[in-house]
């Protein structure tokens, strides 16, 4: 099981939440919540309140599957995305409970569809704290995405999530966000995902690049992570975290991102080559080669 977390923090609007989903044959939509200028409650100082947007998707070709995120938040690698090869991802962000990544892999490993684990989840929400933020934690302002292991997504924007909040969900992709310059945040996303060739890490990066370029968070950039899985496709014997990465403070975090993707990149096709190197030597009854740094000269492959 390969676990990652992140946490946001917004503020209370008003209005009818939405749910998409997507399953196959492909839909596409946008949808967001309604709703009036947010403003906090009478006697409380306003409270500067980052903003996230992140991405869940698929590749049917490796059956790879997980998101990408980033936020004006320290340290977002610590509660937003969930992950399980096999299984499928969860995003949970806004007024977040993280309780919703766990709680949404145990309903997908029971076989149910991304938008009935969605209507669980939420309905199951006791809302302990139901006053406006930021006196409360209210789940109107919950926000989260699910995809299962076949690729089937769904999204869900409460009410009270901070505009501009709202998804957009596409065949094998859900971009959501909260306190965004505008919906082309999230199209942007699914445009550059679905545009993009070569390995999922790549694609999940160029939706963040994307929507940062579109206005991205209202306010700012602080943090960014990434994390996908797979079955046995780790680097390393029965792991099936193809990759997890966390740039937890920097003023360029997905800048930050990309330059370890980069780097993960170098490490899988060393990886490739070393256990070609291995098979080969098998086949010849030679003896194999002792690490993986003799597949490349960087030797970003060795045990830890």
């Amino acid at each position: 099981v390969a676990l990652v977390a992140i946490t946001a923090w917004f503020v209370a609007g008003a209005a009818q939440a939405r749910l998409t989903t997507v399953a196959a044959p492909p839909g596409a939509g946008v949808s967001q919540a309604p709703r009036t200028a947010a403003t906090p409650a009478g006697g409380h100082a306003t409270v500067e309140t980052p903003g996230t947007f992140s991405i869940l998707g698929y590749d049917p070709d490796t059956g790879e599957l997980g998101g990408a995120v980033q936020s004006r938040v320290f340290s977002v690698g610590n509660g937003v995305l969930w992950a399980e090869a096999g299984v499928g991802a969860v995003a949970t962000q806004a007024i977040v409970d993280v309780s919703y990544g766990p709680q949404g892999l145990a309903l997908l490993r029971q076989g149910l569809e991304p938008e009935e684990v969605i209507r669980r989840v939420y309905e199951a929400d006791p809302d302990p704290f139901p006053e406006p933020w930021p006196r409360g934690w209210p789940k109107a302002g919950r926000q989260f995405a699910v995809l299962d292991a076949h690729g089937h997504v769904a999204a869900f924007t409460g009410p009270q999530a901070t505009e501009w909040a709202g998804h957009r969900t596409d065949e094998y992709v859900t971009a959501q966000g909260n306190i965004l310059a505008g919906p082309e945040v999230v199209e942007e996303m699914i445009r550059a995902f679905k545009e993009t060739k070569g390995h999922l890490s790549f694609r999940l990066l160029a939706a963040l690049e994307a929507g940062q370029a579109a206005g991205g968070d209202r306010r700012g950039q602080q943090s960014a992570a990434m994390l996908i899985v797979n079955k046995d496709g780790g680097v390393w014997l029965h792991n099936d975290v193809v990759l997890r990465l966390q740039v937890d403070d920097s003023p360029e975090p997905i800048r930050e991102l990309r330059r370890l993707v980069e780097i993960a990149a170098q490490q899988r096709e060393a990886m490739r080559r070393f256990r070609e190197q291995q098979q080969r030597a098998r086949q010849q009854g030679d003896q194999p080669p002792a690490t993986a740094a003799s597949a490349s000269s960087s030797g970003p492959d060795r045990s830890p």
